[in-house]
């Protein structure tokens, strides 16, 4: 048989641009174990030299790999590469999904899993009887197979009981309260009232329960009883939880930065930017201050370049850098490649623009992402036609703020405040997501935090105000409200059955957008916690 055709430097690149604009939140994994969640890291190409050369860096590593081939397989790219002076080639891959186990490894594990939890519960809770616990998929009712599931029941008496593997990612154990309430409330319906159902119990691995433990603390107790457990897989020990602690709330506030002095220091490496973006689309372009030393170029939310700022080696000379890359991809501009950039920009803007092609990937990517710039430039339209009080501060709109760590989100985040001095959070999805109204809660409930418990007695300012955000207005000392916004035929019904068991004291908001929300965003659907 003929041997396959080398492939060159270019064929390469391109196979690994198509995949990563295709699967922008892939994984890349060497012998198994994840290097870098492209969610968060990012990537640069060349190809000097007759090479093709990937560079792949996040806040915890930095890689750099010759790629001698690609070699594309269901929902994976795998990448023949070797290290700079050894000739010994290494296996990257690409992965859409970052568990590597084989579908039947998986499944066995996890109905393993279901099992031990099943013997755990009976011997935790004697004179209780579990029916069968099952991981099996039911779509119809968003069960997903990682999530075991059964019932306790004593007579009349019964609790439902939802638990996770220490197998699975933390984003799958954050989600056992959203698949838990889902369960609890079909087994309510299904009862008949021949079973009373006190409440859930939620059963996760040690040491991952901090965000669900968070989440409880804003579940109403009138409509259920809410217990955790950890379980130690091992020993098969359960260890129930205090449902009031909380725990400490991994959150911090940034100071805000100040427009006017960012764009006096980024002034020249901006015009030089700039000089690559076609004339008639310049004013298209939106400007975003990622910190003091690093300045974003965004389309429609889409960061295509970025200014960084730094100290030169051996010298107290600044140095700045400009380079150039949609989505993860960064390629530093030099006279040389000037062109190239000058050409992908240009491509960039006649594709991704309210009117593009939904099969082209620079128009769906990052979704989130452009319905926030949406909102940022103009917030107005979603209090339209709601009294003045309940209208936002369209000159004090904030993303990402606090920053917290979480497993994997895949949303942003809105903060303002209403005329009526009322903090405001939004949280955007673009895409139905069943864990919207809990992702929401985790957002709301860090700003009701930093906003209530961290008032400076002297000034009277709480954390937002010393730390630079919503000079000149005087906040009110009242919770947060939350508004989830999204497209309306993009609300997962999920989220009305969770948005039940919220406390009175989270004043929601739901507001689904029409469908064409990238051309005028208009509020279609409004509901809010305590109407009829």
């Amino acid at each position: 048989m003929a041997a396959a055709p080398e492939q060159v430097p270019a064929e390469i690149a391109r196979e690994i641009e198509s995949f990563l604009d295709e699967h922008a939140a892939c994984a890349v994994l060497e012998e198994g174990r994840v290097l870098f969640n492209m969610r968060e890291a990012r990537y640069s190409l060349s190809q000097e030299h007759g090479r093709c050369t990937l560079h792949l860096w996040s806040d915890e590593r930095n890689l750099l790999r010759r790629v001698v081939s690609t070699t594309l397989r269901k929902n994976t790219l795998r990448l023949a590469t070797t290290r700079f002076g050894q000739r010994e080639p290494q296996m990257l891959e690409l992965a859409v999904q970052g568990d590597r186990r084989t579908p039947t490894a998986r499944d066995t594990t996890r109905r393993r899993y279901a099992a031990l939890l099943e013997r755990a519960m009976e011997r935790h809770c004697p004179g209780w009887k579990a029916d069968r616990f099952r991981v099996s998929m039911d779509l119809e009712q968003s069960f997903g197979p990682a999530y075991a599931r059964g019932v306790l029941h004593r007579g009349q008496d019964a609790w439902v009981v939802t638990g996770v593997s220490a197998e699975e990612s933390q984003a799958i154990v954050d989600g056992v309260l959203t698949v838990g309430i889902l369960w609890l409330q079909l087994q309510r319906e299904r009862a008949g009232g021949k079973r009373l159902f006190r409440g859930l119990r939620l059963v996760l691995p040690k040491g991952m329960a901090a965000t669900t433990m968070a989440r409880l603390q804003w579940m109403r107790t009138d409509a259920a009883q809410w217990e955790l457990f950890e379980l130690d897989e091992h020993t098969e020990e359960l260890v129930e939880r205090d449902a009031a602690d909380t725990g400490n709330l991994v959150t911090r506030l940034l100071h805000a930065p100040d427009p006017a002095s960012a764009r006096e220091r980024f002034s020249d490496s901006v015009a030089q930017a700039m000089q690559l973006v076609p004339a008639a689309m310049q004013a298209h372009v939106e400007q975003r201050l990622r910190s003091s030393t690093e300045l974003a170029l965004l389309l429609h939310g889409l960061e295509f370049a970025r200014i960084r700022m730094g100290a030169a080696a051996n010298s107290f000379a600044r140095t700045t850098e400009v380079t150039f890359g949609a989505g993860a991809q960064e390629t530093p501009l030099d006279e040389a490649n000037a062109p190239m950039l000058r050409e992908f920009v240009q491509r960039l803007f006649e594709r991704r623009h309210a009117s593009g092609s939904v099969k082209d990937p620079l128009f769906r990517m990052a979704p989130e992402a452009w319905l926030e710039s949406t909102l940022r430039a103009n917030i107005g339209p979603l209090t339209q036609g709601q009294g003045s009080l309940a209208q936002f501060d369209r000159a004090q709109v904030y993303a990402q703020v606090p920053a917290f760590q979480a497993s994997d989100r895949g949303m942003l985040d809105l903060l303002t405040v209403t005329h009526d001095g009322r903090l405001a959070v939004l949280e955007l999805k673009a895409d139905e997501d069943l864990h919207f109204a809990l992702q929401g809660l985790d957002y709301w409930l860090r700003v009701r935090w930093h906003h209530t418990q961290t008032v400076d007695t002297s000034t009277g300012l709480g954390a937002f105000q010393q730390h630079g955000y919503f000079p000149g207005v005087r906040l009110s000392p009242e919770s947060p409200r939350l508004y989830l916004v999204a497209p309306s035929l993009r609300i997962h019904p999920a989220t009305q059955t969770v948005l039940r068991y919220f406390k009175p004291e989270v004043d929601w908001t739901v507001l689904g957008l029409g469908e064409g929300w990238r051309e005028q965003v208009k509020v279609v659907v409004r509901q809010r916690s305590g109407a009829s």
